[in-house]
């Protein structure tokens, strides 16, 4: 990534430009995102924070990671978060997951408890969801930073514009996808998708979001992964193997 050369601070342009990856589908597919003035804004508002001390999660080198986990041509279900966690430890680039070793936070714990009523796999021990996006489950976050301690700190600065964008490329793929959106911020997404409602390939299903403050309105009993199978199979797409593996 381009990075601003009037910041003078060598960390903060080290964690901007180092060790970034991105699956090279998504490259080209998103070449005129990341050459655009709004990127470049993107870019230098980054590297302020990191130089002014800002702690900014996840790490740079995972900010694309959802991206380069889940090539745009292996998508088969995308799930979209809001913002990275903003504590110690938590974020690393794939929405609702954390990496092994820490705490399962509660919207995922919530996200397990559907599961379990749903399909009757057992909630994990880890909150590490790799798994989902190896096999294809996009785990995007609308805004893919946020500064430590402090929620929603990095929304309005581009990376909106730029998740539209990714989910623009996959509702254009010929094949057919669903989509949970969970919560109202995820459902603005919806206006990017042609559903099968409205004669599209896709399946888009909404509900509450799984926040302890939200998940008895709506999102428990909503079976989001049984209904996502069940779509695939009729489509003569692979089901997504939910139950995840004990973490390394």
């Amino acid at each position: 990534m381009r990075v601003d050369r009037r910041i003078t601070d060598p960390a903060a342009r080290a964690e901007m430009s180092d060790h970034i990856t991105l699956h090279p589908e998504w490259r080209t597919a998103l070449q005129a995102e990341f050459d655009s003035p709004y990127m470049a804004e993107l870019r230098d508002f980054l590297v302020a924070e990191k130089a002014a001390g800002a702690r900014v999660f996840p790490k740079g080198s995972a900010w694309f990671r959802a991206l380069d986990l889940t090539a745009p041509s292996s998508v088969r279900v995308v799930i979209l978060g809001q913002d990275p966690y903003h504590g110690e430890g938590q974020a690393h680039g794939l929405c609702f997951s954390v990496k092994p070793g820490v705490r399962t936070p509660p919207s995922l714990v919530n996200i397990y408890k559907e599961m379990q009523a749903d399909l009757g796999i057992a909630p994990a021990r880890h909150g590490f969801l790799e798994h989902w996006a190896n096999q294809g489950v996009l785990l995007l976050n609308s805004v893919l930073t946020v500064r430590m301690g402090a929620a929603a700190s990095h929304q309005g600065r581009g990376w909106e514009r730029f998740t539209d964008a990714v989910i623009r490329t996959v509702a254009a793929s010929p094949e057919p996808i669903v989509f949970l959106l969970w919560g109202a911020y995820a459902q603005k997404k919806a206006a990017f998708i042609e559903d099968v409602t409205r004669g599209g390939r896709h399946l888009v299903l909404k509900s509450a979001h799984p926040s302890p403050l939200s998940a008895h309105n709506g999102f428990f009993g909503s079976r989001p992964f049984s209904k996502a199978n069940a779509f695939l199979r009729e489509q003569g797409r692979e089901p997504i193997d939910w139950a995840l593996p004990e973490a390394v």
